[in-house]
């Protein structure tokens, strides 16, 4: 693990690696560094709520190379779920029976896992911060209303299987800013026919920033308590 910069070091500008807890918006980790700094911090990525992980944030004069980090390709690890669809395609949302997965062979997997591999077109989540006409996406969802969003070029450069124990796919998957996991896990299991859902997602790293080098909300408080 390395050295934890110092608040006045960061006020000047630095770059500050988060590894942000289940439950809390990437604003709520972004929002907890501005108060404990008192400086001016923005993150490179967004990561959804319910996902864990490598979130990279940039305060003082580093807010200005945000969009440099955001373009680095993410890896990520996680669980699909067989068999169960949700509206969110993740658990932001309640799981409905939708095929059967017994049946499904590893080889099958295989084989789907290979179709998402590459440069492909993605469908993204309607429940998604995407803006049609001048709203978020998910605002026309949770009010009930029907919108078109178009498919995205995106890259996945890796589509690893980790470990299979059905109902749950563990995968590991390294891909293009813009991608999104919860759509690859809807898309895997509409392939496969017995349908999938987004169980668990933690974001690994983004370009050469890796997690294990990044510290949770509460121990950068703990460590800065100390100063």
């Amino acid at each position: 693990m390395k050295h934890i910069p110092l608040p006045a070091e960061l006020r000047e500008g630095g770059v500050i690696l988060v590894d942000k807890p289940y439950e809390w918006t990437s604003f709520d980790a972004v929002n907890k560094l501005k108060k404990l700094l008192k400086a001016k911090v923005g993150h490179a990525g967004t990561l959804d709520p319910l996902a864990t992980g490598l979130l990279i944030c940039c305060a003082g004069k580093y807010t200005k190379k945000i969009s440099e980090y955001q373009k680095l390709p993410k890896e990520y690890t996680g669980i699909f779920h067989l068999g169960e669809v949700t509206p969110t395609y993740d658990l932001e949302s309640e799981p409905g029976p939708f095929g059967d997965y017994e049946a499904i062979t590893e080889q099958q997997i295989a084989e789907a896992s290979k179709q998402f591999t590459g440069d492909i077109m993605q469908l993204p989540p309607i429940h998604s911060a995407i803006k049609k006409e001048g709203k978020r996406a998910y605002e026309y969802a949770r009010a009930g209303k029907e919108i078109k969003l178009e498919p995205r070029p995106v890259q996945i450069t890796e589509f690893e299987i980790t470990a299979i124990q059905l109902p749950e796919v563990h995968f590991r998957v390294v891909c293009s800013t813009g991608t999104y996991i919860r759509s690859l896990a809807h898309d895997f299991g509409q392939a496969l026919g017995c349908g999938a859902y987004l169980q668990e997602l933690r974001r690994t790293k983004i370009g050469e920033f890796s997690v294990d080098d990044a510290y949770t909300p509460a121990r950068l408080m703990e460590a800065w308590k100390e100063v």
